[in-house]
């Protein structure tokens, strides 16, 4: 059975209105978001612990709950990145487990937009489109212009002009159309939902959004996998749109609902924002229904500087029904957040990975997440892209001459002692 035979359709997330399957995004009644829907008890004779472990480790292993006709035609080989047990971290932040979702090591753009890209692209294959873009503070970008050239599809970038140059670089170089506009994300958005009502082309994150939000189902399933078929305790990940946290609760709800998890979810579910956008932190810390949007973001954190998250309603619902918490850290605090990853774990990420590191260690401080209890940080790029940020923070290295005893005198060793003579 194809997986398209368990999708029941496109089901308006505000009233509940079922339409069938295509490039819709919205309600015609309320104008409300629309989410892929499948019909579960289908699902459940067709799989298993031991059918998606038989599979490549990618993202692909859990195909019957992602919402294609028939196999994926673009990306095969992404996801399945590790999860991390960081103890050296643990040890820094005062707790007794902690585990890193590390999708800075996706492939092939080094983010978890890879994962999103992938199925959104291999449905527009499917619906016969061959003109793609998308709206994009850099990842995004990245992946769907990699991902384009992959698949032979002609897509068109837009991207806030102020954006970081390595990601413009990264994605040009994949011949991709890129346009710079001068205003913010949500500004570029804006104009992006124009051009598909114009001309219909395939926006990942416009007309192709119910089935592009599907791929970050994918890190629930494999963090609850890696961990022995379990949910962890509290997981912390960043919010840009929003749509990341929602879709892996949602990831570790499917898992229950069809028995490959023993457990009902009780994970805490935690966002983490910059400060100089913080639509949904603010949102929830002041105990309102909707964000306010913000008009003017100011972080070094391009990733996540969206003013007016498409998601932010319900990702901040989430965070108070799940008995999570949201909250924002300042550029300072995302450097250090960088640093103190890179330092204990090796892992150098993106601004969006030090603001959720930092953000984790906010949380924890405050007592929002016990210490002895298990957590997950997802990590979702990779620090490569953002290297200006912590370029500043950084010492020079040492320059000295090509001299034995000026490398003594730098790093303060005396005269060698003779080993001992062997008997």
């Amino acid at each position: 059975m194809a997986s398209n035979d368990f999708v029941l359709g496109l089901k308006c997330r505000v009233c509940g209105k079922l339409y069938p399957k295509g490039a819709h995004f919205f309600c015609a009644d309320d104008s409300g978001p629309l989410e892929v829907a499948y019909d579960y008890e289908k699902i459940k004779p067709h799989v298993s612990r031991a059918k998606f472990q038989s599979r490549p480790k990618n993202m692909w292993r859990y195909r019957e709950l992602l919402p294609l006709d028939g196999e994926p035609t673009v990306g095969p080989q992404v996801g399945g990145t590790p999860l991390i047990r960081a103890d050296r971290l643990a040890d820094a932040l005062g707790v007794e487990r902690l585990w890193i979702k590390n999708d800075a090591v996706n492939f092939p753009t080094l983010s978890f937009k890879d994962r999103v890209v992938s199925v959104a692209l291999s449905k527009a294959r499917e619906l016969g489109m061959r003109m793609v873009g998308c709206a994009s503070t850099g990842n995004l970008a990245n992946s769907v212009a990699a991902l384009s050239a992959s698949a032979g599809l002609e897509a068109t970038i837009l991207v806030p002009a102020d954006l970081e140059r390595v990601k413009i670089l990264g994605t040009a170089v994949y011949g991709a159309k890129v346009v710079k506009v001068s205003g913010t994300y949500d500004q570029v958005n804006r104009l992006c939902t124009q051009i598909v009502m114009e001309y219909g082309w395939g926006f990942v994150n416009v007309n192709l959004r119910p089935f592009y939000a599907e791929g970050s189902k994918t890190v629930g399933f494999e963090i609850a996998e890696d961990l022995g078929w379990r949910f962890p305790q509290h997981v912390v990940c960043p919010m840009a749109g929003g749509a990341l946290i929602g879709k892996i609760h949602k990831g570790f709800t499917e898992l229950s609902t069809l028995g490959l998890v023993d457990q009902p979810v009780t994970t805490k579910m935690y966002g983490a924002q910059a400060a100089g956008c913080n639509p949904i932190a603010d949102c929830v810390k002041s105990n309102r229904e909707r964000h306010k949007p913000v008009r003017t973001p100011n972080t070094i954190c391009k990733s996540l500087a969206i003013g007016d998250p498409a998601d932010g309603y319900f990702a901040a619902k989430l965070i108070r029904e799940t008995g999570g918490w949201a909250e924002d850290v300042t550029d300072a605090e995302i450097v250090e957040g960088m640093q103190l990853l890179a330092k204990t774990e090796g892992v150098f990420a993106e601004t969006a990975g030090g603001t959720t590191l930092a953000v984790a260690k906010k949380l924890i401080e405050s007592g929002r997440i016990p210490r002895h209890e298990e957590i997950v940080i997802c990590i979702t790029g990779n620090g490569l892209k953002t290297q200006d940020a912590v370029f500043d923070a950084l010492d020079e290295p040492a320059v000295i001459k090509p001299a034995l005893a000026d490398f003594k005198e730098l790093v303060g060793l005396g005269e060698r002692v003779a080993e001992p003579a062997l008997v």
